[in-house]
């Protein structure tokens, strides 16, 4: 990471529910681009090391920065129009709509003029192309007019990030973008997420370790509320501690990478 322009950085993170530690002392840095998986095993903190970074909770100690500037004090809607986006475990679509109004609505958002959003669509000709643009870079064209309702689940998995990526976000964090799409879909929603913009940082949480293998550059490995390490791939794959506390947990079908 040495030479690296940092885009997100957490030092120090920490955060108790009671006496219950769910973060202790995480430090974690994104440079610019990066393609950084966390993983761990269940209730390891993952998801709340998420929400912490993205201000649905407020550490106890610790700062976030996030291209050079201190966030930590600041609301998640703030810290989005700032650059920084997330998706969740479960989908938050709006089932009435189609696509390409979600998506619309996000970028009239952005702009401030979703109070105007009902408006002749002609009104808003350049947000609609910008719309469209986002639901074409994650194969979501031929499905824009159709209900929300009526899509494969795979395809409301990409339009979750469609509705992310209109806030047009220089961090990206996902939260199990691949949970109940079917191990056939999953490896290709993967491969829209790679195909992502190259300048755009991500940080994603997933239990599948062949999809976690093939597109991590680098991963996080949380237990009990603590990094237990951070490497790349080939390391992570590597490294005993690592196989006692998840990988030799996650299941017959990942033990090709145990070997």
């Amino acid at each position: 990471m040495s030479g690296e322009t940092v885009i997100l950085r957490a030092e120090g993170i920490a955060r108790k529910f009671g006496s219950l530690e769910v973060a202790r002392d995480i430090s974690l840095a994104l440079p610019v681009g990066a393609r950084h998986a966390l993983i761990g095993p269940n209730g390891a903190g993952k998801t709340t090391l998420i929400n912490l970074i993205t201000g649905s909770l407020k550490p106890d100690a610790g700062r976030i920065t996030l291209d050079g500037q201190d966030v930590t004090a600041l609301a998640a809607a703030e810290r989005v129009r700032r650059g920084l986006t997330r998706t969740f475990q479960i989908n938050t679509l709006f089932p009435g709509l189609t696509p390409i109004e979600s998506v619309l609505l996000a970028v009239c958002e952005r702009k401030r003029e979703a109070g105007q959003f009902w408006r002749r669509l002609t009104s808003h000709a350049e947000a609609v192309d910008e719309a469209f643009a986002i639901l074409r870079q994650l194969h979501l064209e031929e499905v824009a007019t159709r209900e929300t309702r009526h899509l494969a689940y795979g395809q409301q998995r990409l339009l979750e990030i469609a509705l992310a990526l209109a806030t047009r976000p220089k961090v990206l964090l996902l939260d199990e973008p691949a949970a109940g799409v079917p191990k056939d879909e999953s490896a290709a929603l993967f491969s829209v997420i790679a195909a992502l913009p190259a300048d755009m940082a991500v940080l994603f949480i997933e239990h599948d370790m062949n999809l976690v293998f093939k597109f991590a550059s680098r991963i996080t490995v949380l237990v009990s509320g603590a990094v237990l390490v951070e490497a790349e791939p080939e390391a992570i794959r590597a490294d005993p501690r690592v196989r006692e506390v998840y990988l030799g947990s996650v299941g017959d079908q990942h033990a090709e990478l145990r070997r």
